[in-house]
C-alpha cells in the first residue's frame, strides 16, 4: 500500500509540474521565458554533473552547407550503432559503395574512450508550421554528446579529435572512387557554382597482380607507393610537400595507362585526368590544382603531345627549306600552333603546378606523366624532385608473358612456353599485342590455338623488324651515297670555279702586260 501511495504521489507531482510548465509557456512573455530558462539551467547545473554538446547537421555558411563535423560523427557512430542501437535507419548515401546504417531519431548509444563513458543521442527539431524550403526537408537533425564534467579536458581534446579522424577514415574507406576530367570554360556552370571537374565512377579492374611486368620491378613500385602513403610526418620533418611524381615512359602498348589504374586501385585514390589543351592559362591550372582532393592521382598522359612546352625556353630555329615544303610537317606545325593559341599554359606554369608554392595546397597527392618519347621532354620538367621516380615500361619479356598467359588462359606452364621465351628475346613486341593474340576469339579456340597464334604473330613481327632494318640500312647507304655524291659535286664545282678564276686572272695579266 505504501508503494502504491508513493507512485500516486509521484504521478500527482509530475502532473502538477506539467500543468505549471504549460501555464508558464502560455502566459509569460517570450523574453521572460528565456530569462527563466537560463536561470533554471544554471540552477540545474549546480546539481547535474553532465555536460552536453550539440552538433547540428547544417551550418548557416554557404547556403546551409552540411556540417563536416556532423557528417564525420554520423560515419563514426555508424560503426558502433549497428551493434549497440536498438533502432537503426538505412540510407544510400551519395558517393558511398553500399547502404549506410545509422542511429534512428531519438536513439541513444554509449561509447567508451580511454576508460571513460560518453553517450550519443540522435534528435531532430520539427518545423512549427508548414514551410516551403529550397533545401527540402526542414527537419533540423542534430547529435548530442553527453559526458561527465570531470572528463571535459579529455573529451574536448583527445576524444573529439579521435571521432573526427575516425569519421574521415571511414568516409575514405567506404566512398566510391572517381575518375575526373577537367571541363572547358563553357562546360563549367552547374546551378549556383562553377565546376572545374566532372567525374564518373572509377571502376577500372587493373591491379598489380594482373600487370604484365617483371615481379622484382612490381615489388619495387608497390613498396615505393606504400612508403609514400605512410610518410606524412617524414615529409613534414624534411620540409617537403606531401606529394610524389612518377614518369612512365616507353613505346605505345606497354601498359602505362594500366599502371596508373593499378596504382589507384592499390592506394584507393581518386584519379584526375588533366587535359592540358583544355586549360586556358596558368591561373586556371592553379585553380584546377586547388579543386583536387587529397588521396588522389593527377595524370597528364602523353605530355609530349599535349602542348609545345619544350620549345618555350628558347626560340626555335627556323625550319629548313625542305621541311617547309613537306605537307605533313606543315600540317603538324599548324595543328601545334592552333593548340597553343587555345591554351596559354607555359612551361613555367606547369613547373610551378608540379612543385611550386601551389603544390603544397593539400597533401597525399601523386602526379603522373606518361610519354612515348622521353627524350622530347624538357629536362627541367622531369628532373628528380618533380618526377621523383622514372619507370620504363618496355616491350614484352618472358616474365610479363607468363603473367598474361595466367590472366588470359589460366596457364602456369605449357610446352610452347620455351619457344615463346626464345622468340621474345629476339623480337620486340608490346604486351598489348601479346595480350590480343592470347585472347580467345571464339568458344572453339583453346590454349594451344592461342599460343600458336601468338608464335605466328611474334615470327611475323620478327620478319617485319628484319625488313625494316634492311630498308633502314638501304636508306642509310643511299643517304651516304647522296652525301658523297653531293660532296664530290661540290668539290668538282669548287675546282671548276678555281680553274675559271685562274684562267680569268691569267687573261687579265696578259692584257695588262700587252
Amino acid at each position: 500500500m505504501m508503494g502504491g501511495e508513493m507512485w500516486t504521489q509521484l504521478g500527482s507531482s509530475l502532473t502538477g509540474l506539467m500543468f505549471i510548465w504549460v501555464m508558464f509557456k502560455q502566459y509569460l512573455p517570450y523574453e521572460t521565458q528565456g530569462q527563466v530558462e537560463k536561470y533554471a539551467q544554471k540552477l540545474v547545473s549546480l546539481v547535474y554533473p553532465y555536460i552536453r554538446i550539440t552538433f547540428h547537421e547544417f551550418t548557416a555558411e554557404g547556403f546551409y552547407e552540411r556540417s563536416k563535423a556532423y557528417a564525420a560523427i554520423e560515419r563514426y557512430l555508424s560503426t558502433n550503432s549497428t551493434t549497440r542501437a536498438k533502432r537503426l535507419k538505412a540510407e544510400m548515401v551519395r558517393d558511398s559503395k553500399s547502404l549506410v546504417l545509422s542511429m534512428d531519431d531519438y536513439e541513444e548509444i554509449a561509447d567508451e574512450f580511454m576508460g571513460l563513458k560518453v553517450w550519443w543521442t540522435s534528435s531532430k527539431n520539427l518545423p512549427k508550421g508548414q514551410v516551403i524550403s529550397f533545401y527540402g526537408d526542414e527537419e533540423k537533425r542534430f547529435y548530442t554528446l553527453k559526458f561527465h564534467r570531470r572528463n571535459r579536458e579529455i573529451i574536448y581534446g583527445l576524444y573529439l579529435n579521435h571521432v573526427m579522424d575516425e569519421g574521415k577514415a571511414i568516409e575514405v574507406k567506404n566512398r566510391q572512387r572517381k575518375l575526373f576530367t577537367n571541363n572547358r570554360n563553357e562546360e563549367r556552370v552547374s546551378w549556383f557554382r562553377k565546376t572545374m571537374w566532372s567525374h564518373v565512377v572509377f571502376e577500372h579492374p587493373a591491379t598489380f597482380d594482373t600487370l604484365a611486368m617483371e615481379e622484382k620491378k612490381k615489388k619495387d613500385i608497390i613498396n615505393d607507393l606504400i612508403t609514400f602513403t605512410r610518410s606524412k610526418d617524414y615529409y613534414k620533418k624534411i620540409g617537403k610537400a606531401w606529394k610524389r611524381g612518377y614518369l612512365l615512359f616507353g613505346p605505345p602498348g606497354t601498359g602505362k595507362s594500366t599502371m596508373i589504374a593499378a596504382m589507384a586501385n592499390l592506394l584507393e585514390y581518386d584519379v584526375y585526368d588533366l587535359e592540358l589543351t583544355a586549360v586556358k592559362d596558368n591561373t586556371e591550372l592553379r585553380k584546377l590544382l586547388i579543386d583536387t582532393s587529397n588521396k588522389s592521382i593527377i595524370v597528364i598522359e602523353d605530355i609530349d603531345c599535349s602542348l609545345d612546352l619544350t620549345g618555350q625556353r628558347k626560340k626555335e630555329e627556323k625550319d629548313e627549306e625542305g621541311d617547309a615544303k613537306d605537307p605533313i610537317s606543315k600540317k603538324k606545325k599548324e595543328d601545334q600552333e592552333k593548340s597553343n593559341e587555345s591554351s596559354k599554359v607555359t612551361l613555367s606554369g606547369l613547373l610551378n603546378f608540379i612543385d611550386g608554392l601551389w603544390s603544397a595546397c593539400g597533401g597525399e597527392r601523386i602526379i603522373v606523366f606518361t610519354t612515348n618519347y622521353v627524350e622530347k621532354l624538357d629536362p627541367a620538367l622531369i628532373r628528380r624532385g618533380r618526377m621523383d621516380k622514372h619507370i620504363e615500361l618496355s616491350y614484352c619479356c618472358f616474365e610479363a608473358f607468363k603473367v598474361l598467359a595466367r590472366n588470359y588462359l589460366d596457364l602456369e606452364s605449357h610446352d610452347l612456353f620455351e619457344t615463346i621465351g626464345k622468340l621474345l628475346e629476339e623480337t620486340k613486341i608490346s604486351p598489348a599485342d601479346v595480350a590480343e593474340n592470347l585472347m580467345p576469339k571464339s568458344a572453339e579456340e583453346d590454349a594451344d590455338a592461342c599460343l600458336g597464334k601468338l608464335i605466328k604473330a611474334i615470327e611475323k613481327a620478327k620478319e617485319e623488324a628484319k625488313l625494316k632494318a634492311a630498308e633502314e640500312e638501304k636508306e642509310k647507304e643511299k643517304a651516304e651515297e647522296e652525301k658523297k655524291a653531293k660532296a664530290e659535286k661540290e668539290e668538282k664545282d669548287k675546282k671548276s670555279d678555281e680553274e675559271v678564276k685562274e684562267k680569268k686572272t691569267g687573261e687579265e695579266v696578259k692584257e695588262n702586260g700587252g
